[in-house]
């Protein structure tokens, strides 16, 4: 459809509530959007086009046709158009991570010794499942803080098919397990501890520690002392367990307060702070990418139902940091999901509103934490482009390097850094062949050459293309790169790094012999140097690897009968030439043919003593 045509069918929507859904060229949806009344929604995308931000008019640029859903109410609307993002994961709606980054807790019920594990997500097989929690890490360390307080086992054992297999490991030693292996150990024992680790997942701290304590006083009063003790463990450790809010989740909140920061480049953060008898028990955020022109209000509500979508359990309480305009429909919805009263509360002042303004706060520190990292190193790289005179930000950069001290073992590096950083698997180190003598010149241009001849031979080691040469010397090894680029057909920007007297870079310099001073920027000074650095120490390292090499291997080479694979015996059995020189015939003879370690053994007993 035109763009005339979409406008005259959005006019002819009704004015009730329901879903709208924007699909491209390709049928693939790419918005759904909810609506009071779907006229006047869905009219604003294709008015004022010069008011939108530059995320709305590329996806408005998209749409190809688009339809819509009548529903009853709005509460019905709010219900589909969460089903449809999560049947369709549309890229232009807001999008929190998918489940699979938040970790389940998984419990098998069907076993006799039923056991905690971690689950991506839920699976139809039968077991129970608690959470979604925040990562991996504090799912992991839930079950061992239910393990250490219920003294449950943590090994690999399989009960009852291991019980009296073994002796009990450490941690039944330790007190850290009841040592469930050992024979005669009642299996309701086991299931009452499982149980009340089912209960302390729910948040039922409370009546656990008074059935705990009734149990102990009954034990008391019978005389059984040693199960009272151990029911007074138990509970010390659950009251341990509750106030350092060890189990933590949204799945045991009293409260969650919601904070959110837009942030003004690509990025924007959703936080979630949970609180567990008044204390801060947990923090949950995601990054998102800012969202388009829609409200605060609409944007909050969005991240609300698909975080707590997915949750078994929610608080009893949200307190939200703006007034939404579907509060009744989503409060209607998540106390249908959690089976009980969620209440959303938008508070004005006080100290809820002092909460609200702590999640902001910490959503808006996790948007400079993450972003600006990325965006100052974007920057820094933009910043570099415009002072080189470039096209674009030099993505990939490649810096070279010649090493040498005479005419032996000249070698060269190759140091990559991609967006601002080292790439050291495509660090490449260069033996170079047929060289008279020291020629920095001819060493460099050996070196381009076959780096990027390679690199039109399709060779996958040398791949990448860079966005930028910087070789270590002045304008002629600069020249030398840009003749041998035009020689094999390429155009790739080189500059020459210049150093001070103190080896520092303090400019680099173009072909032509024009210097760009980088004193004045401490970022490019510091980025510049560093690469530097980096391609000095990568020659310098290989150079003095080819040098101890030679030297390890001339003494050997002269011995009759001692080729490149007995040298390769002897230096893998002894390590070194001196020990070598130290070793006993007898000793030479457990590694080389007897005549070998006679000839090794005799030289450097007479001829050998005076050489190196």
């Amino acid at each position: 459809m035109t763009f005339d045509e979409l406008k005259e069918k959005a006019h002819a929507l009704p004015l009730k509530p329901g879903v709208y859904i924007m699909q491209d060229a390709k049928n693939e949806v790419i918005y759904v959007g909810k609506a009071k009344a779907l006229k006047n929604r869905v009219s604003q995308y294709f008015a004022n086009l010069a008011s939108h931000t530059e995320k709305t008019r590329a996806m408005v640029g998209q749409i190809d046709h688009f339809d819509v859903i009548v529903a009853d109410s709005e509460f019905e609307a709010l219900i589909l158009e969460n089903s449809l993002i999560k049947r369709h994961q549309p890229r232009y709606n807001i999008l929190l991570k998918d489940d699979k980054g938040y970790p389940y807790i998984r419990l098998t019920v069907k076993e006799d010794y039923p056991k905690f594990s971690l689950a991506n997500r839920p699976a139809e097989d039968g077991a129970r499942y608690f959470g979604p929690y925040g990562s991996r890490g504090a799912t992991q360390g839930i079950i061992d803080a239910l393990r250490l307080a219920l003294r449950l086992p943590s090994c690999h054992k399989k009960f009852p098919r291991d019980i009296g297999r073994e002796r009990p490991c450490l941690n039944y030693h330790m007190g850290q397990c009841d040592g469930y292996c050992r024979p005669g150990v009642d299996q309701g024992r086991y299931r009452e501890a499982m149980d009340q680790a089912v209960r302390l997942l729910e948040g039922k701290f409370q009546e656990v520690g008074e059935e705990l304590q009734t149990e102990m006083a009954r034990a008391a009063e019978e005389l059984r002392f040693e199960k009272a003790a151990e029911l007074r463990d138990r509970y010390r450790a659950i009251e341990l367990l509750s106030k350092r809010q060890k189990v933590v989740a949204a799945s045991l909140a009293d409260t969650d307060v919601v904070g959110f920061h837009r942030g003004e480049a690509t990025r924007s953060c959703f936080v979630v702070l949970h609180y567990v008898d008044g204390e801060l028990a947990a923090k949950d955020w995601d990054l998102i990418d800012t969202p388009m022109e829609e409200d605060t209000s609409d944007v909050v509500s969005a991240l609300v139902r698909q975080y707590y979508g997915s949750r078994g359990r929610l608080p009893g309480q949200i307190l939200l940091p703006c007034e939404l305009e579907d509060e009744a429909p989503l409060t209607r919805m998540l106390s249908e999901q959690a089976g009980c009263r969620v209440s959303l509360v938008t508070p004005q002042r006080g100290a809820k509103m002092d909460l609200i303004r702590l999640a902001n706060k910490n959503a808006a520190e996790e948007v400079e934490r993450w972003t600006s990292r990325e965006e100052r190193q974007n920057k820094l790289l933009e910043l570099l482009g415009r002072m080189l005179d470039l096209e674009g930000a030099p993505r990939r950069m490649e810096s070279y390097d010649i090493s040498n001290q005479g005419a032996d073992d000249i070698v060269a590096s190759m140091v990559v850094y991609v967006d601002g950083k080292p790439l050291k698997r495509d660090y490449r180190q260069f033996k170079l062949k047929d060289m008279a003598g020291p020629d920095d010149y001819a060493a460099m241009e050996q070196v381009l050459t076959r780096r990027f001849q390679r690199y039109l031979d399709g060779d996958e080691k040398f791949a990448g293309r860079p966005d930028l040469l910087l070789i270590d010397g002045g304008e002629n090894h600069a020249r030398v790169a840009v003749r041998v680029l035009e020689t094999l057909g390429l155009s790739i920007p080189v500059f020459g790094m210049v150093k001070d007297d103190r080896h520092r870079t303090r400019a680099l310099v173009t072909p032509d012999g024009r210097e760009i001073g980088i004193q004045g920027n401490q970022a490019v000074f510091s980025l510049i140097g560093q690469i530097q650095e980096e391609t000095h120490r990568f020659a310098i390292e290989f150079h003095r690897q080819q040098q101890a090499r030679r030297v390890r291997s001339s003494v050997l080479d002269q011995i009759p009968g001692v080729g490149e694979k007995r040298r390769a015996q002897l230096l893998k059995h002894f390590k070194s030439v001196k020990n070598i020189r130290a070793a006993s015939r007898e000793q030479l003879e457990g590694v080389v043919p007897k005549n070998t370690a006679k000839a090794v053994y005799d030289y450097f007993q007479t001829d050998g003593k005076a050489r190196p």
